[in-house]
């Protein structure tokens, strides 16, 4: 490539490593990915990591030594009859993004892997266990990418503005890197928006200003979706407002649906926080109804205030684990027979079978309570175990005097 299609590629493009040797990063593959560079025959691989890690530029370096016709395309832009197409004469396939096909799609590689007609190397964001069918997993080798260090990116930013032949100081690199978040490719996007500011506009008082704005990656459909809220859960589990706060500002500003937080907020109300206090759960729901109504981003505030007021609540998983227990005794025993004076007479044939018979209706009783068994008679398990934990101990006061039962 030359002329003017040269001077208009990106710089992550120009700068891309054509040898492994050049390649920066993911040490712990490296000896695999030379056990594959010298076997006789490519195996299928599927490249799983973060965006701007290095998956594609692998995969390229890959399908590039083999020295078989290969072609590359990008899931969302291929149909799967373009992709019949263009794989007329190709032997192997690099595929961007392939979560990106549905899962019905990704069934159009079985039969082209099972016969060695094609070799593929995908490479994918998403979590590969939710995002790719069993069936074509089975077929591909997996490799796991991490995040690029804070070493690797200073080392291609270098490189960058040696392309561009343009001086940054070390400070200034730095400031790149942290606001990259371990994307390289994001990270030359901003060497050449430097370059492109005047020289005295590249120290680092002028350059924080001068940037784009950038917040932090949050993938919804990916590993980080994921991670980001079950880190929230648990800070309020743990009873940490600032993490709460924090995975909470993650989501919010990396463009997650509000309602999604909101749910788990509800179900946080429910399992962690419980009886223990049981105004949580109108609270998330009331939470729930004022982010609705005003939208955002103002929506952050009501869910600001419900996330500290979940973590700072007293804990309680009491009725949350009372119902697993019971989960559990019946998938183990299967369902017993209800006690006959609990069934409902609703005909004259039941009444005669004698279902009702002896039911002792609780408000003819003093306290609103008559001693009389509930569960079938060959359930003889505890399933709830009352927590000492905040209010839950005064809500079951009147239980315990008027039961006897601790």
């Amino acid at each position: 490539m030359s002329g003017p299609a040269q001077a208009h590629r990106p710089l992550a493009d120009k700068i891309r490593p054509t040898t492994q040797d050049e390649f920066v990063g993911q040490a712990h593959l490296r000896d695999r990915i030379a056990t594959f560079l010298a076997a006789d025959r490519m195996p299928s691989l599927l490249f799983f990591g973060p965006p701007g890690c290095g998956k594609s530029t692998l995969a390229l370096l890959l399908a590039e030594k083999s020295g078989l016709p290969f072609i590359r395309v990008s899931a969302p832009e291929a149909g799967l009859s373009q992709l019949r197409k263009q794989l007329a004469g190709a032997r192997l396939l690099v595929l961007d993004e392939l979560h990106r096909f549905s899962k019905a799609q990704q069934d159009f590689f079985l039969p082209l892997l099972e016969s060695g007609e094609i070799t593929l190397l995908a490479t994918t964001t998403e979590n590969p266990s939710f995002s790719v069918t069993r069936q074509l997993l089975s077929r591909l080798h997996v490799l796991r990418l991490g995040p690029l260090t804070d070493e690797d990116l200073l080392f291609i930013v270098r490189r960058g503005a040696e392309a561009l032949d343009m001086e940054l100081s070390e400070e200034a690199m730095r400031l790149l890197v942290t606001v990259a978040h371990g994307d390289a490719r994001t990270l030359l996007n901003l060497v050449e928006h430097a370059a492109s500011l005047a020289p005295e506009k590249r120290e680092v008082e002028h350059l924080k200003a001068a940037l784009p704005e950038f917040v932090q990656r949050h993938d919804k459909a990916g590993d980080s979706h994921y991670d980001i809220a079950s880190a929230l859960i648990k800070s309020i589990r743990g009873s940490d407002p600032d993490a709460a706060l924090y995975y909470l500002a993650c989501l919010l500003e990396g463009g997650e649906d509000p309602r999604f937080v909101c749910r788990r907020l509800i179900l946080s109300a429910s399992e962690d926080v419980g009886l223990a206090n049981p105004q949580a759960l109108p609270m998330t729901v009331a939470c729930q109804q004022a982010v609705e109504f005003v939208g955002m981003p103002e929506g952050f505030i009501p869910l600001a205030e419900t996330t500290v007021y979940l973590a700072v609540s007293p804990k309680s998983n009491a009725s949350y684990a009372a119902y697993r227990r019971a989960q559990r005794h019946l998938r183990e025993h299967g369902t017993s027979p209800v006690p006959i004076h609990l069934r409902n007479p609703a005909t004259r044939l039941m009444k005669e079978w004698g279902y009702g018979e002896g039911y002792k209706y609780p408000h003819d009783f003093p306290h609103g309570w008559a001693e009389q068994r509930y569960l079938p008679d060959e359930v003889n398990v505890r399933f709830y175990k009352p927590s000492e934990n905040g209010q839950e101990p005064r809500l079951l006061a009147w239980w315990r005097d008027v039961t006897g039962r601790r």
